[in-house]
């Protein structure tokens, strides 16, 4: 049975930094052809879930959308089964619930990655409040 258990939010003031952590259970992390893709999400009250970034366990890739782009540095430790999400030089407008989330759904096209629709699995959510 896949379970994603996330962690790490919180209050930060702006220009502050925070790692989410997302814990997996049911599958691996390490390296294998038939392995997830683990996606970072957030969303706000009244707008749609918003994709972050994600990580392949395939082959190690990794993809950045939006505002994720410069700042959030994703990664995994397979030992651990673990993801994490690295936010650094955060914004008042990162405030949000964040999400991690599983797929086992290959695609040619990996902004395909970015849509919620697209993954099977999600983990509780991890609140983050970034305000002074």
């Amino acid at each position: 049975q896949v379970q994603l258990v996330s962690s790490g939010g919180g209050l930060v003031q702006p220009g502050g930094s925070l790692r989410l952590s997302c814990v997996a259970s049911g599958f691996t992390l390490e390296a294998n052809e038939l392995g997830y893709v683990i996606g970072w999400f957030r969303q706000v009250p009244g707008k749609e879930r918003e994709g972050i970034s994600a990580i392949s366990s395939r082959d190690g890739s990794s993809w950045y959308w939006n505002s994720a782009k410069g700042r959030f540095t994703i990664s995994r430790d397979s030992a651990k089964n673990t993801v994490y999400l690295e936010m650094n030089s955060l914004k008042p407008e990162d405030t949000a619930d964040y999400y991690c989330a599983a797929t086992h759904k290959l695609f040619l096209d990996d902004d395909n990655y970015a849509y919620a629709r697209e993954y099977e699995y999600w983990g509780q959510g991890t609140q983050v409040t970034v305000s002074s």
